[in-house]
């Protein structure tokens, strides 16, 4: 049989069940287009989610109705752990609408972005419980001040619920305690006018212990909410030595946000052994469907 004769065949078949279960005839290209028995937005989950359905398959002949439960049994808590993160560069508007998407569909903390796309991620969040969160001084945290402070300003103004700011690392190498804590109470000051948290980032991997500790220290006394390991453009990311370090700094009533090469639902779980209480990833949905295996 040729492979045109198989399909013609195939075709036949296909119009004989459809004939016998009273079903019109597909439309070439535009399959079988009937909303009263394809729900529009479909997930493929009527067992889990339609009554009707299920019955309408059992009495269709089924036998056996299969349900995936990776939906169903992922694990809550650590899902409401995660800010969704895409800050690469190069995010398209696709991009950015599939992490939306994600996060509502998981329910994780919060997407985070860079600023320019508060607005948009604002608008697709909108009525869900998953945060708006975006990035101040990223990723160098070299700039001035008021710069922070305006970015800051924008960003609330734009829909942001959340703020990750760096740090001046330079400043704070260099000993300028003073100036580091301005920097940081000049952005919390703004942000939580507005209702917003705010997450100080160390950028660890640039820092000593006992510059950890001080930045920790700092952050604290200038009223952040957080202290965050990782912009993830540094040579490497958060790790549970410097997690366990920042919490023992802050202490119990303080955020330890761990970020940057957090990859595996393991990761998290250490992470969060060590004292994280908010994970930065963009392997996110990949680390909450590992919960329900």
């Amino acid at each position: 049989m040729t492979p045109a004769e198989l399909e013609q065949l195939v075709a036949q078949i296909g119009d004989e069940i459809l004939s016998r279960l009273h079903v019109p005839k597909a439309v070439k290209g535009e399959g079988l287009n009937i909303p009263d028995l394809v729900c529009p937005d479909c997930t493929g989950r009527c067992p889990q989610t339609c009554a009707q359905k299920t019955r309408d398959i059992v009495s269709a002949g089924a036998d056996r109705v299969s349900a995936s439960h990776r939906l169903t049994r992922i694990d809550a808590g650590i899902a409401a752990l995660i800010d969704h993160t895409i800050l690469k560069p190069d995010a398209t508007e696709s991009d950015i609408v599939k992490v939306c998407t994600e996060a509502r569909q998981y329910n994780f903390a919060s997407v985070c972005v860079n600023p320019y796309w508060v607005p948009k991620v604002a608008a697709l969040l909108a009525g869900s419980p998953v945060k708006v969160c975006t990035v101040v001084g990223f990723p160098l945290g070299a700039n001035a001040t008021e710069t922070k402070r305006a970015e800051t300003e924008a960003a609330v103004r734009a829909g942001a619920h959340e703020i990750d700011m760096v740090i001046n690392v330079g400043a704070l190498r260099s000993g300028d305690a003073d100036r580091v804590k301005q920097d940081i109470a000049a952005v919390v000051h703004v942000a939580h006018a507005a209702g917003a948290t705010v997450k100080v980032i160390l950028e660890t991997a640039l820092l000593d212990d006992n510059q950890k500790a001080l930045a920790c220290t700092l952050s604290k006394l200038a009223g952040a909410d957080y202290v965050k390991t990782s912009t993830g453009f540094a040579a490497h990311g958060a790790t549970v030595k410097d997690v366990a370090l920042m919490r023992l700094v802050v202490g119990p009533g303080m955020g330890v946000k761990a970020a940057g090469g957090i990859r595996t639902l393991d990761d998290v779980k250490n992470m969060a052994a060590a004292g994280a209480t908010r994970i930065g990833a963009s392997a996110s949905v990949k680390i909450i469907e590992a919960t329900a295996s």
